[in-house]
């Protein structure tokens, strides 16, 4: 039976579980009309059939310290893998947020390929799909060539071969990177001496069961408005909005968000051109303090753009992707402990992706939206906020632990009143 060595950053993230907290991302998308399930069953068959990671389950082998390994399936059967199931009455968003975070709370069959879909009928009049999958198969930019190739342009297009992404980053040489990762050594110590998060409703002992939220979608034209009268882009105003969210809530939590520190762990996009299209994890992380001390939506809009433009100048997220990848060579008690430092100095995880702008199809129906979740794996981070476009609209997806914070709706509701509050405060004449 065929087994391949997993790469040093995919064996980190594999690695990133903690016993009560799974690295799986959820994908979760939405359709005004019924989805047929064996349509979808076949297109899943036909197109995931180039991607080996769907059809291999994980190992641990070697000597003297075990290392993961991906090992063929031999005999693998896509049904274990493909769930039909129909919501339950009154088949609105709370129920489905229900259903959802039931199917995020699982764990994954160790012994199968990890990933899962359930098409979920009975959502309203249509349909939604939700796909699981480990951390270590795949990072987002990697996954979107996935949803690439399951979903059509049109009905009954096929998707073409031209690549889902612009790559954003130069195409470095491992050399480069390695002079950048150097320089950024010293970023990486002043992260580790800097005083942890305080303990707060993010932050705790972990339960085993999620709970999941998503806010009402903002139109990214709305977006780009507040931005061109503040200098900002549009992830600055989506995380501007998310923090405003989050001083809200903490607050309502009885925390002092005037004398507070909230960072977040924020993936950083290192794909090199070369490997686009590839499964696999190939970003960097950085650590984004939040302004959540600031009381003004401009004040805060303003230092988190400020904060995040020196992120972007910075070689912190290559010295982390380095140290990822110096993490995967090593033995999980020694990545445990990696983690237990970098993760004491954040509250959550946060990411943003820009999704496809135009309309896509699944077994020839309309895809109406798509979100996500990401993980927060490990011990300490008691969330994950993520925040991805599709057709000119934003959505942000809470999960959390479901002990720490047992209320995602009111983070994604206050988003929500945020975004309302910093348009209603646009000059008439831009907001006419």
């Amino acid at each position: 039976m065929a087994n391949y060595a997993m790469s040093p950053v995919d064996a980190a993230w594999y690695h990133m579980d903690g016993p009560e907290n799974l690295a799986m991302v959820t994908g979760v998308l939405l359709t005004k009309k019924p989805l047929n399930f064996e349509r979808v069953r076949a297109v899943y068959r036909e197109r995931l059939a180039g991607f080996d990671r769907f059809h291999q389950r994980v190992i641990e082998i070697g000597f003297p310290l075990p290392t993961p390994h991906w090992e063929d399936v031999v005999h693998f059967d896509m049904d274990q893998h493909l769930h039909h199931v129909a919501l339950p009455a009154p088949h609105d968003q709370a129920a489905l947020q229900a259903l959802i975070t039931d199917i995020a709370s699982a764990p994954l069959d160790r012994e199968q390929p990890l990933w899962q879909v359930h098409v979920v009928d009975k959502v309203e009049a249509g349909s939604a799909l939700v796909m699981r999958f480990h951390h270590c198969i795949a990072d987002g930019t990697a996954m979107l060539s996935v949803m690439h190739k399951l979903f059509d342009p049109a009905p009954g297009a096929r998707p073409s071969t031209a690549p889902v992404l612009k790559q954003a980053t130069a195409a470095l040489g491992w050399r480069e990177r390695a002079a950048l990762a150097v320089s950024g050594a010293g970023m990486l110590i002043a992260e580790v001496l800097k005083w942890p998060d305080p303990q707060s409703p993010l932050k705790g002992e972990f339960g085993m069961r999620k709970h999941v939220a998503w806010s009402k979608p903002v139109a990214i034209k709305d977006v780009k408005l507040i931005g061109a009268q503040h200098g900002a882009k549009v992830n600055d105003v989506l995380v501007a909005a998310m923090t405003g969210a989050l001083r809200t809530y903490l607050k309502a939590r009885g925390i002092d968000v005037n004398h507070t520190t909230t960072r977040a762990m924020v993936p950083v996009d290192l794909r090199p051109p070369e490997r686009q299209g590839q499964m696999g994890n190939e970003f960097g992380l950085v650590i984004l303090e939040l302004a959540v001390t600031k009381s003004r939506w401009s004040q805060r809009l303003a230092l988190t753009k400020e904060r995040m433009d020196a992120l972007k100048r910075s070689t912190e997220p290559m010295a982390m992707r380095v140290l990822l990848d110096i993490f995967g060579r090593t033995p999980k008690a020694v990545e445990d402990v990696a983690n237990l430092v970098f993760g004491s100095k954040t509250s959550l995880v946060m990411t943003n992706v820009a999704g496809p702008r135009n309309t896509l199809y699944l077994a020839g129906v309309a895809i109406d939206r798509m979100l996500f979740w990401v993980p927060h794996p490990g011990r300490q981070l008691g969330m994950g906020i993520s925040i991805m476009s599709y057709r000119g609209q934003a959505t942000l997806a809470v999960i959390a632990d479901a002990r720490l914070v047992p209320d995602p709706e009111a983070i994604t509701a206050a988003f929500h009143r945020e975004f309302d509050i910093m348009l209603r405060s646009l000059k008439p004449r831009q907001n006419k």
